[in-house]
């Protein structure tokens, strides 16, 4: 007969609350990261001496790299001529012609392809067109 050596109950941790709560975080920073207005390239912009006091409410946003890659609203134009840039641009725009437009190319960008994309909205229909640019650390010379 054996006294005192008897094994307790075994111990057992419930981790259904935990992985709930993980879930949830999980799901937190998922729709909190896709929020990030520019998370698709870095845009060096140019320098201006003034910048808009106004600033429009939900513009439309054409991105050009250095590379004079096009992007429409953070999504690749993958074939950067002017009907598929265009196409990009009416897709995402929809019927809305009167919405504000923000160009942001970079410093480093040719100029063709600037004007590609001034032409691709021209030839949409926008007109409420705006280039994007920082404030120049040296002060305006009149």
């Amino acid at each position: 007969m054996r006294i005192g050596s008897a094994r307790p109950d075994e111990f057992e941790i419930n981790v259904i609350s935990l992985i709930d709560v993980m879930l949830t975080l999980l799901m937190f920073f998922v729709m909190t990261t896709t929020f990030v207005q520019h998370a698709a390239m870095k845009v060096t912009l140019p320098q201006a001496s003034e910048t808009a006091e106004e600033a429009p409410r939900e513009p439309l946003i054409v991105m050009i790299g250095a590379d004079s890659r096009y992007y429409v609203d953070n999504n690749e134009v993958l074939n950067p001529n002017l009907d598929s840039l265009k196409e990009a641009i009416a897709r995402v725009a929809g019927d809305d012609r009167e919405r504000h437009v923000i160009l942001r190319a970079d410093a480093m960008t040719p100029h063709q392809a600037v004007v590609t994309a001034m032409d691709a909205l021209g030839q949409l229909g926008f007109s409420h067109l705006s280039i994007a640019t920082v404030r120049s650390k040296e002060p305006a010379k009149p």
